[in-house]
């Protein structure tokens, strides 16, 4: 099975009713609330989709003038991406062979994603090149996720029926606490500096900040 071609079909087709999420809208302005744009001049949001997370963060007064980028497989959730956001940096590709220069960025984020890429480690470790020294990586995981229950992430918009089992596999288990995304981070040297969690009642969210 081709997983890259499998997801970005799957998102293609969600990409048109995407943003008709509650959750989904409420988790990225959570996501975009986290993050300290403190000395920040770059983002790179990782598996960006229709760069809801890019697009609340441009609403906070601290990130006027900061470069926002995002990276996608789903041609299809850019062009919501770009006609929401025209002025962000948005590219379409494998956020684990990233089309930028070492120490171009300050934060890199990714919400939701990190459990469907085939090659998390390959993925952290293309974050860790292109930060800058003091980068940070933004992670939004899922905590408790069980297979066969509705979650609206996967599901679709509010209310809608629990979607068809995933083609392809997802891999919550390594970021589904803050043990394991501490794991995860130490094999490219980073540590969890802060976390948190988010609920909206139905689906709970880890968000971990790491660095060095």
């Amino acid at each position: 099975m081709d997983v890259t071609q499998a997801v970005r079909e799957r998102f293609d087709g969600r990409a048109p009713e995407y943003d008709d999420s509650t959750m989904h809208r409420e988790l990225a302005a959570a996501v975009a609330g986290f993050v300290s744009l403190d000395g920040v001049g770059s983002v790179l949001d990782a598996g960006t989709g229709t760069g809801l997370v890019l697009r609340a963060l441009a609403t906070r007064p601290e990130a006027e003038g900061v470069r926002l980028a995002g990276i996608d497989l789903s041609p299809g959730m850019l062009t919501v991406a770009r006609a929401a956001l025209p002025g962000a940096e948005l590219v379409e590709g494998d956020a684990t062979v990233l089309p930028f220069a070492d120490r171009s960025f300050d934060v890199v984020t990714c919400t939701t994603a990190l459990h469907l890429f085939p090659d998390a480690d390959a993925a952290l470790a293309e974050w860790v090149r292109v930060l800058r020294p003091g980068g940070r990586v933004v992670t939004a995981t899922f905590v408790g996720f069980e297979p066969g229950k509705h979650h609206r992430h996967h599901g679709g918009g509010d209310g809608a029926q629990p979607a068809p089992v995933a083609p392809y596999p997802m891999h919550h288990d390594r970021f589904d606490s803050v043990a394991r995304m501490a794991a995860f981070g130490a094999a490219a040297a980073l540590r969890v500096l802060r976390h948190t969690t988010w609920t909206d009642g139905n689906d709970t969210v880890l968000l971990a900040e790491l660095g060095r």
